[in-house]
């Protein structure tokens, strides 16, 4: 039975408004896959283990840090930059610090420039893979371990490149439901009674 006038209308756009919003749904998991992939927008690789060739040619790794406006926390690289050999593990750390009177928790996004570097740039531990807690007045070291991948000199693009820059930036995140009790359970002084 064919539908006339309204009601093929009504049908055609519940049909389109339905597709907007699967395609809607599946933007945000299909373009983060094609950012991993390709390392487009500066999404860097993840890799447990550094490849086997380590190339003579070196490139410069730039660290950078820096927090959300509303976050508290001190953060920053403690080596600025340093030069690695193409496939060769580096380790950087960034140091962050909770200058305040409450623990804090944070998380870091990152990406890395040039934009066409992040497909070879691969980290194999990071801090920015979990939330980080830091307690009162705690100052912490947290370690970045890297390499680049050596497929890098036969790209298009990415055999000009000779720098890299990481960047990492914190931004405060609810605190874990143990550390929130625990914080809620701390007693309070009360100065009304003097």
């Amino acid at each position: 039975m064919a539908l006339s006038g309204p009601a093929k209308t009504v049908a055609q756009t519940v049909s389109l408004v339905i597709v907007m919003g699967a395609l809607a749904w599946a933007s945000v998991p299909f373009y983060d896959w094609f950012c991993r992939v390709t390392g487009f927008g500066g999404v860097t690789g993840v890799s447990d283990v550094a490849p086997d060739n380590v190339l003579d040619q070196t490139i410069t790794v730039r660290f950078d840090g820096s927090l959300h406006s509303q976050m508290p926390w001190s953060f920053k690289p403690v080596v600025r930059e340093m030069d690695v050999r193409i496939g060769e593990t580096g380790l950087a750390f960034y140091e962050a610090y909770n200058p305040t009177n409450r623990p804090i928790a944070g998380s870091a996004s990152y990406n890395v420039t040039p934009y066409q570097a992040g497909g070879f740039f691969n980290k194999i531990q990071c801090f920015c893979f979990e939330e980080q807690v830091l307690q009162p007045g705690e100052r912490v070291q947290m370690p970045v371990t890297f390499y680049v991948d050596p497929e890098i000199v036969e790209d298009r693009d990415g055999k000009y490149v000779h720098t890299i820059t990481l960047s990492y930036t914190f931004y405060e995140i609810d605190l874990p439901e143990g550390y929130a009790a625990a914080q809620d359970m701390e007693p309070t002084s009360d100065t009304s009674l003097n």
